[in-house]
């Protein structure tokens, strides 16, 4: 494992983005933490403690090497336009799930049932990023609970088209508290997002560890 770990700038400080930034400051890890509201961002980064920094999103984004963009799909969509510039040379982490409220409780799919966040985000990529789509493959409330698990870790699942940051995303993963396990490239990102087959929201239903998940494959 590298000394100099890269440097990680989570976007977004909503259910998702909180939890990721707090189970990375569990890790011992460094985070900035960035929101549209830069006030939103301090008090939290003071919550977190001396491992964590607030900035505004474009100096956040410029000083970090991996950006979470823990936001809505969306959203997600409309930072790559904004920020392309500062973007590049970045590893972008995508843990979004394309889906909104259905009305009656749930949530529905709002792109095509074959598409997957991963595959339209890698498409709108700025020139010299690299993605990878990771840390969205649970719901909050287990991203929260099952972090830093014991005995055994449970899974985060990760997919990149760039074999070359494997070992900074399975660090970042494992910082969080979670063993990586990498299922492919970017065409596999329906896998892994809200009702894929190892989404905890789709076939798999519930965190695993590598042992439970190397008996259901």
């Amino acid at each position: 494992m590298s000394i100099h770990k890269s440097k990680v700038a989570v976007i977004g400080l909503g259910n998702i983005g909180k939890i990721v930034a707090s189970n990375l400051v569990k890790g011992n890890r460094e985070v900035i933490v960035s929101s549209h509201k830069l006030e939103d961002a301090t008090t939290f980064a003071q919550h977190l403690g001396s491992l964590a920094k607030a900035a505004e999103v474009p100096a956040a984004i410029k000083e970090a090497d991996i950006v979470v963009m823990a936001v809505w799909f969306s959203t997600i969509q409309e930072l790559l336009k904004e920020y392309t510039t500062e973007l590049q040379g970045k590893i972008i982490v995508d843990p979004s799930n394309p889906i909104a409220p259905d009305g009656n409780g749930g949530f529905k799919k709002i792109i095509g049932v074959d598409e997957s966040a991963g595959e339209i985000i890698s498409g709108l990529l700025p020139k010299g990023t690299i993605l990878a789509k990771a840390l969205g493959t649970l719901g909050a409330g287990s991203l929260a609970s099952a972090a830093y698990q014991k005995p055994e870790a449970a899974v985060l699942f990760y997919a990149t088209d760039d074999t070359s940051i494997n070992e900074k995303i399975e660090e970042l993963i494992k910082d969080s508290g979670f063993e990586p396990v990498r299922v492919g490239g970017i065409d596999q990102s329906i896998r892994i997002e809200v009702f894929g087959e190892l989404h905890e929201f789709g076939a798999l239903g519930k965190t695993v560890t590598r042992e439970e998940f190397n008996q259901t494959v």
